[in-house]
């Protein structure tokens, strides 16, 4: 009877990346761990099954330099890969040994591999239940019951994870040992760094020795216990629980401030712990995540820059034809031209154009040109703009200055504290307030800065009066466009209300997911940017507005528009309908085609975590808000509203007495941008 054991390795670890290689008292992990192993008695042979990717090529040089054998095979059917390597290895007997274990005791698998012989069972292990500390995992197995596992269980988890099948299965005999003091708390596995921080010191508290037992580990838990702190925070088998995109997320908080680049794309905004994080592949409205998982998007639409749906194969063509060409020179491109005539043509009253790759930098290029133009300061301003220091500078009296402008709680660690004073907020529809604003600062507001619409529309000849008063004071009057533009109508928003401003901004959409923003204004303002110094190297590649014009014109002949703006009144009208079908208080908010709802509750976060939470198990990223586009079709919505109908049930029950936290699987999404580094 031939025992194997096979180490099962590999170097893409996303949450610590070529681990099995990291050294170890000046050896790579691998190597102690095969040195380890090889004191047992009863294995005939090691073998390390790795995945055929490229990357463990020099995982097999390393394994074979040190005269063990290496198998490779398919990297996401880790079952599969298993089988294929007994089978090669002529195995009776199967040890399952993983590379992230260094602290493998060569003595303790020897009792698991003579108890697994004299109990005469399919699967003999020391993990059912978990006594052992985590990172002594050894599974017994007999060739025949691999074999049937590989043939019968075709769940993705179960070909990824060995042998789940046969541990969850009452169609294999089993048996364990356990020790005689519960230590699974312990971790001595290596998936985070602060793992390898720990397996690292003891295996430097007992050098030069390697073959030291797992028994003398376990005293230094009494010897040292705050050695044994180190990676007491993070949860044995965790990554079992894991998407690969959740674990890469664990890496890029390591290593990222703040997590990723985005504060709205953070998954604690969505659903913490469980929310997919990552994407491989988009198309349409559907996205894929690192697992290849297919999810309907029904939130928020790559931040809403997606009008025409992801991937537009037209758009794509015309900017995969960029790259061909050159995207890059030291001549202009033309491209620049073309979008600037569109723009205008668009919007009569406007004579000309400055281009930009994002909606911040747009908007802080327009404040520059009303300052330029106009030789104030001063800034009064409604609705969110970005970013940068002279918008951030409200908050620099009081941090709840924006709380009604889109984002509450913003920070201002980082804004010079001469800017006090420079940006006045005033509230939508409040022109008395703004008229305030202007008799205080008299003379010394270069621009009226303000969104046309988000959450609500112009009351009593708002959005007039307010041009009114600039053009009496001379001053600037910026439509911030960024998020509004293209949704209703075919360019900016203020088309619909007939409100003509000095300055007109444009981002998000009008680039279908390309980076590209664009100011449009009247000459006798636009001329002030030469007054100025505003400049930009990759203000002049290709692409954006390679990929602005393309969008236009296909916005242009769909009536885009009017689709989305048609899909957007629908699911606003269905949200309230299933509100009044479980007498639920909820509140509708925003532009049609950018639309959300809030319960009327105590518990509204707890809600609508739930709701992504189980929209999630569905197949959609989904929550309390959409963007919508012209690839979410009726069918998709109609089973978006078919599984959101039974949340809105649960979600009834809570609001006579079920306590919801019960319901929840991981905490609650953040309300606000919290510091997570």
């Amino acid at each position: 009877m031939k025992v194997v054991a096979l180490v099962q390795a590999r170097l893409g670890s996303i949450r610590l990346p070529e681990k099995v290689l990291r050294t170890i008292v000046n050896k790579p992990m691998v190597e102690i761990l095969l040195n380890r192993l090889s004191m047992s008695t009863e294995i005939d042979e090691i073998v390390v099954a790795t995945s055929n990717n490229k990357e463990n090529d020099k995982l097999q040089s390393f394994v074979e330099s040190l005269d063990f054998r290496c198998t490779r095979g398919s990297e996401e059917d880790v079952l599969g890969r298993f089988f294929d390597s007994a089978r090669l290895s002529e195995a009776d007997i199967v040890v399952r040994i993983t590379g992230d274990c260094p602290l493998v005791d060569a003595e303790l698998v020897d009792k698991c591999i003579r108890g697994y012989k004299e109990s005469e069972v399919d699967y003999f292990s020391n993990i059912q239940p978990a006594t052992f500390p985590d990172g002594l995992d050894i599974e017994v197995l007999s060739m025949q019951s691999l074999e049937q596992a590989n043939k019968e269980a075709t769940s993705n988890y179960d070909r990824e994870h060995v042998t789940t099948y046969i541990r969850n299965s009452d169609n294999f005999s089993k048996c364990s040992i356990q020790n005689h003091e519960d230590l699974s708390k312990q971790r001595w596995s290596v998936d985070e760094p602060e793992d390898l921080e720990l397996i690292t010191k003891i295996f430097e508290h007992f050098s030069p020795d390697i073959h030291f037992s797992w028994k003398r580990v376990a005293e230094l838990i009494e010897l040292k216990p705050d050695l044994f702190k180190l990676n007491q925070f993070i949860k044995n088998n965790e990554g079992s629980l894991m998407g690969k995109g959740q674990k890469l997320y664990k890496r890029a908080k390591r290593i990222i401030s703040g997590g990723n680049m985005l504060l709205s794309k953070r998954p604690e905004m969505f659903l913490p712990e469980q929310w997919p994080s990552y994407f491989s592949k988009a198309k349409g409205c559907k996205v894929w995540d690192l697992d290849g998982k297919e999810f309907v998007d029904m939130s928020i639409m790559g931040i809403g820059t997606n009008i025409l749906g992801y991937g537009q194969p037209e758009i794509d063509e015309a900017v995969q034809k960029t790259v061909i060409d050159g995207n890059m020179s030291t001549l202009n491109c033309p491209e620049e031209v073309y979008l600037s005539e569109k723009l205008v043509e668009l919007h009569p009253w406007a004579d000309m154009t400055r281009l930009a790759r994002a909606g911040g930098e747009i908007n802080s290029i327009a404040v520059r040109i009303a300052r330029a133009a106009t030789g104030r300061d001063k800034v009064a301003i409604c609705g969110y703009h970005g970013w940068h220091d002279w918008y951030l500078s409200t908050n620099l009296n009081s941090n709840k200055n924006l709380d009604g402008h889109l984002l509450p709680g913003l920070q201002t660690d980082g804004i010079p504290r001469g800017l006090i004073g420079t940006t006045l907020p005033f509230n939508y529809n409040d022109i008395e307030q703004l008229e305030t604003i202007i008799k205080e600062n008299k003379d010394e507001v270069a621009a009226i800065k303000m969104e046309v619409s988000r959450n609500e529309g112009p009351k009593d000849n708002f959005l007039n009066k307010v041009r009114d008063i600039a053009s009496k004071n001379g001053i600037v009057l910026i439509f911030d466009e960024c998020t509004s533009g293209f949704r209703e109508t075919f360019g900016g928003l203020h088309k619909k209300y007939d409100v003509e401003p000095d300055l007109a901004l444009f981002a998000k959409a009008l680039g279908n997911g390309y980076a590209i923003s664009a100011c449009i204004g009247r000459q006798e303002y636009m001329l002030a940017a030469q007054q100025t110094f505003i400049s930009s190297t990759f203000w002049t590649e290709r692409i954006g507005p390679t990929a602005a014009l393309k969008t236009l014109e296909i916005m242009e002949r769909e009536k885009s528009w009017e689709i989305i703006t048609e899909k957007g009144l629908e699911i606003s009208s269905r949200w309230r309908g299933l509100a009044d079908k479980y007498d639920l208080g909820i509140s509708t908010w925003g532009l049609p085609a950018l639309s959300g709802f809030n319960f009327n509750s105590e518990n509204a976060l707890s809600y609508k975590t739930l709701i992504t939470q189980e929209m999630l198990k569905k197949g959609y990223l989904a929550a309390n808000s959409i963007y919508v586009c012209t690839e979410h079709s009726q069918d998709l919505i109609d089973e978006y509203f078919e599984f959101l109908d039974p949340i809105f049930s649960i979600i009834k029950d809570c609001e006579e007495g079920l306590d919801v936290d019960t319901l929840l699987e991981g905490p609650n999404c953040h309300s606000g941008f919290k510091r997570l580094n």
